[in-house]
């Protein structure tokens, strides 16, 4: 009689271990799909027949992996303040509920190709959650999959799906309000509304704070295509015949370069012109003067995000959900009441 081939049979026939060919058989992850398919043609050729426990029939046992993913573009990762925040505390939630986080960056060719992480291709986890925009057509794919999916800064009309969303248009309006408190009138706005729907809904803001006020758009002020590129800020800065009293700026690294490039031509700050960003990161608080900003608590956004992604994969056919986190004012040095007299014209 034949001997029965083994697990550790193919692990000896493919010098790797039991424990890779369990996790390719099994459908696991842990194992390159190069090595799942060398493994599965080796129990083929020799006669294994791998027997997968069957569990309970619930209509979605691809999902029972424990397994939940965070994936986000290289762009996401690369802003180390924001993703980092937001990363420690989406694992700290998903480990208190005793699952494991898988995450990956999307590059930009799998993202023009539409090429999803292989645990999410293969159904290996039982949740997504996606950090900021990627792009809608990339996140249409991942829901396309059937896996609960919450978004975490980034939403779109296209997309059907949970999101955990800052307040933008109501933090934007604080930040002008503020500035409007202090006396400012011709207040400037630098952002790429393009790059995302948050910087947009922050341009909304901008318009209904200074509507509410009494006071008047004036186009020339209005920087809505603004690169974070040092070199691009300045030279917006030094083109304006007539210079605002205040800057408002849709993040910190805007705020950063709109700080600097105003002192680069002879522009006190916040003297003669007061600077407000969004986000409070490190470079709000590491400019010289220090960067009044709109806070975000990053904590909140990746509990809230777990916490209803674990609601969602419990309650698949209920209505999505936006959930709106408040943003708070922090006032630093950068922002001053109006001193007409120095106004500059």
């Amino acid at each position: 009689m034949a001997k029965k081939v083994t697990m550790q049979d193919i692990a000896d026939y493919l010098n790797i271990s039991k424990n890779s060919v369990s996790q390719a058989l099994s459908g696991k992850p842990g194992v390159s799909e190069e090595t799942r398919k060398l493994v599965k043609k080796a129990a083929s050729d020799k006669g294994y027949v791998y027997n997968r426990p069957s569990p309970p029939s619930t209509g979605y046992e691809e999902y029972s992996s424990g397994n939940i993913a965070l994936i986000a573009s290289e762009f996401a990762f690369s802003m180390r303040s924001f993703f980092g925040e937001i990363y420690l505390s989406v694992e700290d939630e998903v480990n208190r509920r005793n699952k494991r986080l898988l995450i990956q960056s999307i590059n930009q060719q799998s993202k023009d190709n539409l090429q999803l992480p292989a645990f999410i291709q293969n159904k290996q986890v039982e949740g997504v959650l996606i950090l900021s925009h990627i792009s809608n057509n990339y996140i249409n794919k991942v829901i396309e999959t059937g896996i609960p999916t919450v978004l975490i800064d980034h939403h779109h009309p296209s997309i059907q799906a949970d999101a955990i969303l800052t307040n933008n248009r109501f933090g934007a309006y604080t930040a002008i309000k503020h500035l409007i408190d202090l006396g400012h009138e011709k207040i400037a706005f630098v952002g790429d509304v393009d790059f995302s729907p948050s910087y947009q809904e922050r341009l909304e803001g901008y318009f209904l704070a200074l509507k509410e006020h009494g006071v008047k758009v004036r186009k020339e002020f209005l920087f809505t295509d603004a690169p974070e590129e040092g070199n691009v800020i300045n030279h917006f800065i030094a083109q304006l015949d007539d210079q605002p009293t205040a800057w408002f700026c849709v993040n910190d690294g805007l705020g950063y370069h709109v700080n600097m490039g105003l002192q680069v031509h002879g522009i006190s700050v916040p003297e003669q012109a007061s600077v407000c960003s969004f986000d409070n990161g490190q470079l709000s608080q590491l400019s010289t003067p220090g960067i009044t900003s709109m806070d975000i608590n990053f904590k909140d956004f990746g509990q809230s995000a777990v916490e209803k992604l674990f609601w969602r994969m419990t309650n698949r056919d209920a209505p999505f959900h936006e959930t709106l986190l408040q943003a708070e004012l922090i006032e630093r040095e950068s922002t001053k009441a109006i001193q007409r007299k120095q106004q500059i014209t």
